[in-house]
Formats: C-alpha cells, structure tokens, sequence
C-alpha cells in the first residue's frame, strides 16, 4: 500500500505540533528539548516562512492522506553551504507515526515542492552519523551522501554528520 501525505504550510494554529516535536525523544538528535522561549520564536519563524516567496523557504505540517492526521513537520530553508547558496531540509514524524515511510513520503512530496518554487542548485541534509532512521530517510528518497562532515546543530555544537544532496533540475531563464 502507498503511503500518501500532503504539506499544509504552517499556520498560527500549529503550535502543539512544535510542542510535541520538543519531547525528548524527537529532539534527541537534535541536542535535546528547547525551551518555552526558543519554541516560540520557532513558531514566529514558521509562520513568517508561510508569507514568504515560495523560493525563500516553507515550513510544512504533514498530513496523512487520506485520514487528515497531523502527523509531524518538514521544511527546507536558505543557507551557504561550503561558500554556495544551498537549500537545507529537515523534517520529524511523530513517535507513533514513524516506520511507516511517512518521512520519505513528506520528503519527497517536499522535493517536489522545491523542483517546483525553488531557485537555487541543490538542497541538503545533515543527519548526525548516529540517526540511522534519518539517514536512511535521504537514501530512500533519492539524495545522495556526499561523505562525513562536522555539522554546527544546535549552533555551536559540531556534531559527526553525513552530507546528503539532492541537486535539483535547471530553471528555464525567466523573461
């Protein structure tokens, strides 16, 4: 059977999906929960990515197809990576929706997405070495590993990661 989802941009009504994916066992790859403050901020983010040019970024809540369950968040945002204007990606399923390849499905309905809005070359992810569920994640969904590299997340904290690539397709020239 076909695991199916959509992307739903992020809205004002999406917080409890930001407090659940602070619990610990979703941020424990991710130098543990944030705090209060810092969850806040992170909603103020999302809902800004959402008025946004396409181009610039999205923050996406996924949602099952065809129940409507929310079932966790994926995004993609500016960034420079090794001196180049990159896109970045990252995403977290809910504990009891995970191993259901709903993260390869929002990953790539995103991809799709990106194809579409998106204006830069190539979109990465950087999973620690340790998460092998997220690892296997990008190889399923069709980037590919550029090899191990010292990754800042949270910031300030470098951390053992593989570089994953999706390079995407040229833009025709506009005008």
């Amino acid at each position: 059977m076909e695991t199916r989802v959509r992307l739903e941009p992020w809205g004002d009504g999406d917080f409890w999906l930001l407090e659940r994916k602070n619990e610990p066992v979703m941020t424990e790859y991710l130098g543990g929960p944030e705090s209060p403050q810092k969850l806040a901020d992170r909603q103020r983010r999302y809902e800004a990515m959402s008025a946004r040019e396409p181009a610039a970024g999205r923050m996406f809540r996924v949602v099952l197809e065809p129940s409507g369950e929310s079932v966790g968040t994926v995004g993609f945002w500016e960034r420079d990576w090794q001196g180049e204007p990159v896109y970045e990606t990252g995403w977290g399923i809910l504990p009891e929706f995970q191993g259901r390849g709903l993260a390869v499905a929002a990953l790539t309905e995103l991809l799709a997405y990106v194809r579409t809005h998106g204006t830069r070359a190539t979109i990465h992810a950087f999973p620690g070495t340790d998460h092998a569920a997220s690892n296997g994640v990008c190889r399923r969904a069709g980037l590919e590993c550029l090899g191990e590299v010292d990754f800042e997340y949270p910031p300030g904290v470098p951390h053992p990661s593989y570089a994953w690539c999706y390079r995407l397709p040229p833009r025709p020239p506009s005008g």
